[in-house]
């Protein structure tokens, strides 16, 4: 979350300066969670293994946001299916949905997707 929260303080200032800077530096430090993230989930259900568990409900949240900020590429094929089961949980798609009428103050936007 550091690097997405970096951008949206770049965003937050109004400076465009700022905000390319930050999204700039937060696309580099995804791109490369991300690509350690593919590579870790590879064969596991959730992160710590076959179950559900509080550190996939912990990730959620940040995998959510940091797609916005930098979206996983399609050559995440592991991280993008891992990010699908989660907003396929009922919990979190529900979470997702009462929150819908918050999107309009993400300072970076928010998708249409999701």
């Amino acid at each position: 979350m550091t690097w997405v929260q970096h951008a949206v303080n770049g965003a937050w200032t109004g400076d465009d300066a700022k905000r390319r800077e930050g999204l700039a530096l937060a696309t580099e430090k995804l791109e490369l969670a991300y690509a350690w993230l593919d590579a870790q989930l590879g064969g596991r259900a959730w992160a710590p293994g076959p179950e559900f568990t509080m550190a996939a409900c912990a990730a959620a949240p940040a995998l959510f946001y940091a797609d916005w900020t930098h979206p996983i590429s399609a050559s995440y094929r592991v991280l993008r299916a891992y990010r699908a089961r989660l907003l396929a949980r009922p919990s979190f798609a529900r979470a997702v949905e009462d929150a819908r009428v918050l999107r309009p103050l993400c300072p970076l936007g928010a998708p249409d997707r999701d």
